[in-house]
């Protein structure tokens, strides 16, 4: 049986912008560097915790290009090709392939609320055959909160059955553990790339491949040692994620995204990284600063991200 070809630690790379929405790429760039020297085997571009939808086409492919510019093998790159449009997505794919960088992962179009299974096949069968890269390995991306669209195993199997040599695997975002746990037990030719950071090491237990995760933005050494050693996670390792996750989600008011950019604000000493892009918006005041108080309660446990 083929081992999975997408392995390991993928951060869904969090993307600082100016004050005026444009996309920040010396900022971007050092990030991506800081991450692949912390351990992280790739990183996923474009992504939804990096806003990826908020860009255009342009602004996504002229930074991909500058992070290959920069040194970063194509070979550790995700690049996200979710779009509105289909023909976005095949030009974000084939832009993609030209340059080396055959993975890819692509959520089903969302513009339109539950898709038919025929629909969304269709959809992938069109982006496989635009994008026309014979070494093209895509991600399916499972989110059913953003895409109202849930992969069942069915319409898997059948999309590995119709374009085997390119269908990877799944990127399952639906934080929920017994469905990754069914994907990597019904899947394990197939790479599992689980979003939810305390269900990865579980999912790892049963042959998931690893993650694609925003918490390795603030915390890669963190999620290195829980993937390193899934069987046995440490009790403090395990106390931290948590930790981490109730701080960002401590206001349902304050997006996941601009909660993470605070605390790499908080990190690295750097406030740029407070700005999101529209339509999001920045912390208040009073909530940067109840954000900031509860990651320096961490104490110690900062010192092992």
């Amino acid at each position: 049986m083929p081992t999975p070809s997408i392995r390991g630690l993928w951060p869904a790379l969090l993307i600082p912008v100016h004050a005026d929405g444009s996309v920040d790429t010396p900022r971007a760039i050092a990030h991506a560097h800081h991450l692949l020297g912390s351990g992280c085997d790739g990183i996923t571009l474009c992504g939804t915790t990096g806003e990826g939808l908020a860009f255009t086409v342009a602004e996504r492919n002229a930074l991909l290009e500058s992070m290959l510019g920069s040194g970063i093998g194509p070979h550790r790159i995700v690049v996200t090709t979710t779009a509105l449009a289909l023909a976005d997505a095949i030009e974000l794919g084939q832009h993609a392939a030209r340059l080396g960088v055959h993975r890819q992962m692509c959520m089903p179009p969302f513009y339109f609320n539950n898709p038919s299974d025929d629909g969304v096949m269709d959809f992938y069968r069109q982006l496989i055959e635009g994008i026309g890269d014979e070494q093209l390995q895509l991600l399916l991306y499972h989110f059913p909160a953003i895409s109202t669209y849930g992969f069942s195993h069915d319409t898997i199997r059948t999309l590995v059955e119709r374009h085997p040599q390119h269908i990877a695997g799944i990127k399952d975002s639906s934080g929920d553990l017994e469905h990754s746990l069914g994907l990597a037990r019904a899947f394990p030719h197939l790479s599992v790339l689980v979003g939810s950071e305390p269900h990865v090491a579980p999912t790892m237990c049963v042959g998931g491949a690893g993650s694609i995760n925003g918490m390795a933005n603030i915390a890669p050494r963190l999620m290195q040692r829980v993937m390193a050693k899934p069987h046995a996670v440490s009790p403090a390792d395990s106390q931290t994620i948590n930790d981490l996750l109730a701080i960002l989600f401590f206001k349902p008011s304050v997006s996941f995204i601009a909660a993470y950019k605070g605390m790499l604000a908080e990190q690295t000493g750097d406030d740029a990284w407070l700005r999101v892009r529209t339509p999001l918006s920045a912390m208040e005041s009073t909530d940067l600063q109840t954000l900031r108080s509860r990651y320096r309660a961490l104490g110690t446990a900062l010192n092992s991200l």
